[in-house]
């Protein structure tokens, strides 16, 4: 029998999300729609809805380690998602798992609020992760209210934040869609001074799990190889296709329709 050749392997650190609409759900049909396996590692429990999250509890640091170091030691791990952390000790637990993966590019989703805007982490946690994990990470991928609380900006523009966060990462992509807009606008900063804009129709609604899908199909084209501009706009094509057919299961937000999709 000839045994066919591996998809690139994900492995995905981020919370659970018992609707499914973000979380290590979206990070697996994701990755499953980029060719890539996910190797989901749960770093944390969530009680919410499409409404918004009215709970959480971060897992203890020795039992996430121990998921990682399980997939570590089994499988060729080529990319490294993040989601939802949680407290400033996550920080440090991922910190330590890259130190097994060098070289492995990082995409850091810093999520600090839930689409429906309830806490997902202290204050403390943006601070951690911009001076801690934003050195060790390839890319972030903070929507631009998460972008201001990062930079410390309140009303501050993307190119402003940009400035404030650089010289803490190499690159930074900043997605719109959070004002009234006409047109969503994405940017990607690069520490080497380039920009790319990537611009896309506003859809109507608002979604639960739309970071998590574009953080998710961004490793995922990181894993396969893809440079990180192309890989970019590979994973906001992908999830604008999620969003405009995305299906509203519950009482609350939109939820990315990530599989099946014609990837084309």
């Amino acid at each position: 029998m000839t045994t066919p050749t591996s998809r690139p392997v994900v492995l995905c650190l981020s919370g659970h999300d018992p609707v499914g609409g973000a979380g290590l759900q979206a990070d697996i049909e994701a990755l499953l729609a980029q060719q890539c396996h996910a190797a989901p590692a749960v770093t944390a429990l969530t009680v919410q809805d499409t409404v918004d999250v009215s709970d959480f509890r971060v897992l203890d640091r020795a039992w996430v380690l121990a998921q990682a170091e399980a997939i570590i030691a089994d499988l060729p791990v080529a990319a490294v998602k993040l989601g939802m952390l949680g407290s400033v000790e996550m920080v440090e637990t991922v910190l330590e798992i890259m130190r097994r993966l060098p070289g492995v590019p990082l995409v850091c989703d810093p999520v600090l609020r839930a689409g429906g805007g309830g806490s997902l982490g202290k204050d403390e946690v943006g601070y951690a992760l911009r001076e801690r994990l934003f050195p060790a990470s390839t890319i972030a991928t903070p929507n631009l209210p998460e972008a201001r609380i990062l930079a410390e900006l309140p009303e501050g523009t993307a190119d402003e934040c940009a400035e404030r966060l650089l010289p803490h990462i190499e690159h930074l992509l900043i997605t719109g869609g959070h004002g009234d807009e006409h047109e969503v606008h994405n940017r990607l900063y690069s520490r080497d001074g380039s920009r790319h804009d990537f611009t896309c129709a506003r859809l109507p609604g608002s979604y639960h799990g739309s970071g998590c899908t574009l953080a998710s199909a961004l490793a995922g084209r990181l894993a396969l190889g893809q440079d990180v501009a192309g890989a970019v706009r590979s994973a906001l094509d992908y999830t604008w296709r999620t969003l405009r057919d995305a299906e509203a299961p519950g009482r609350g937000q939109y939820i990315p329709r990530r599989l099946p999709l014609d990837l084309e």
